[in-house]
């Protein structure tokens, strides 16, 4: 039996369905004399379509199946009888997962909701029977067309994962144990390195209902760029976030400074794309509870200019503060409930215009007021003798 493993890019074969071909049948039945000709067309081929679904997490389906052909079209047969269209053939894929034409290099399609639905592959055309040929002057003919082949390509999934917060940090900052307290996901937490191997996503509720996705990914050092590590292979799971919540051991276990490491993982950021580099953030100071800690903290303030916020993942202190801020950067919305929308700001009125107050009692016509109305005049209604 085969291993679950996390996969996040998978090279597919995709072909959708040949198309029928035509038929070419003449009538033949009794008591029908010079029965004409009556071949049906062939059926569509199948499309291959991709579809969101949010409980795929991983591309390991594709990765042990990665041979995508859709069913082909049936023929036509003799009575006009027209052949099945193929079953169009779809592929459950994580939200996230970006498409790429191996060959161009060109995007395909990019899944990002649940139920979004893409063809891939279109499936050939039917051919044509012979009863599509027949004239006045051409009463028995034999031409038909085959069905049109399917489209066929070579492509390229990348999964990135769909979160609203990427924590980034090296390895040992506390990022998994920073997880599991902000959320109810239970990442691996061990006292060695690269105890993450793979990506993590969190929930983070809050009492209103709205919640926040959170994403944890194998920790970085420096060199990463050039494959150190683990590389910059997971960096891409961060993209499509709104924030990053960089992680720092300011207790320097390891034997690091922590200002060192906040430049060392903003520089890593550029050198993968300068886009994610400009993302916002947030920096978290992990490990408070130690005394080495509370001396670095003062050091980091001085060297990297930035809002700090204390944490301790062991003692728990600093959690709500954290989702709080969270919160206030990101301002999710509960599901189910609609964004209020504000009315159009009226513009002023030009130059040389006075603006007209209306009164709101101006605003409902009546019959009374439109029988004062020098543009309309309204019959008097008469009573009806009794």
């Amino acid at each position: 039996m085969k291993a679950h493993k996390f996969v996040d890019s998978v090279s597919v074969h995709v072909r959708a369905g040949k198309g029928g071909d035509g038929s070419c049948s003449f009538r033949r039945e009794a008591c029908v004399e010079k029965g004409g000709p009556d071949g049906g067309d062939g059926g569509r081929g199948a499309h291959v379509i991709f579809q969101g679904d949010h409980d795929e997490d991983s591309l390991q389906r594709l990765y042990y199946s990665p041979l995508l052909f859709a069913e082909n079209g049936v023929p036509g047969r003799g009575q006009k009888m027209y052949g099945r269209n193929g079953k169009d053939l779809y592929v459950k894929i994580p939200c996230g997962t970006a498409v790429y034409d191996r060959e161009t290099g060109l995007l395909v399609a990019d899944i990002v909701a649940h139920g979004q639905e893409e063809i891939i592959a279109r499936g050939g055309k039917g051919g044509l029977g012979n009863v599509h040929w027949k004239t006045a002057t051409h009463q028995a003919p034999v031409e038909f067309t085959p069905g049109e082949p399917g489209e066929e390509f070579h492509l390229n999934l990348e999964l990135k994962l769909l979160a609203d917060v990427g924590l980034v940090g090296f390895p040992n900052a506390g990022k998994s144990s920073l997880l599991g307290r902000i959320s109810d996901a239970h990442p691996k937490v061990a006292a060695y390195p690269f105890t993450t191997i793979n990506p993590v996503v969190g929930t983070v509720c809050y009492p209103d209902f709205s919640q926040l996705r959170v994403a944890d990914i194998p920790g970085l050092i420096e060199g990463a760029h050039a494959g150190i590590g683990l590389g910059h292979e997971f960096l891409r799971h961060l993209e499509r976030s709104r924030l990053l919540l960089f992680v720092i051991d300011m207790a320097g276990v390891d034997g690091r400074e922590p200002w060192a490491d906040y430049k060392a993982l903003r520089n890593e950021l550029s050198l993968h794309s300068a886009r994610l580099a400009k993302h916002p953030a947030l920096v978290v100071a992990n490990k408070m509870d130690l005394p080495e800690a509370v001396a670095n903290l003062k050091s980091f303030r001085r060297r990297i200019r930035v809002p700090v916020i204390k944490v301790s993942t062991v003692a728990g202190t600093g959690i709500e503060e954290v989702k709080t801020r969270l919160w206030q950067e990101l301002r999710p919305v509960p599901r189910g409930m609609r964004v209020a929308v504000p009315p159009p700001a009226i513009e002023s009125a030009p130059a040389g215009i006075s603006a007209v107050q209306v009164d709101p009692a101006d605003e409902v016509l009546t019959e009374d007021k439109l029988r004062n109305s020098g543009f309309l005049d309204l019959p008097v209604k008469k009573r009806k003798a009794r």
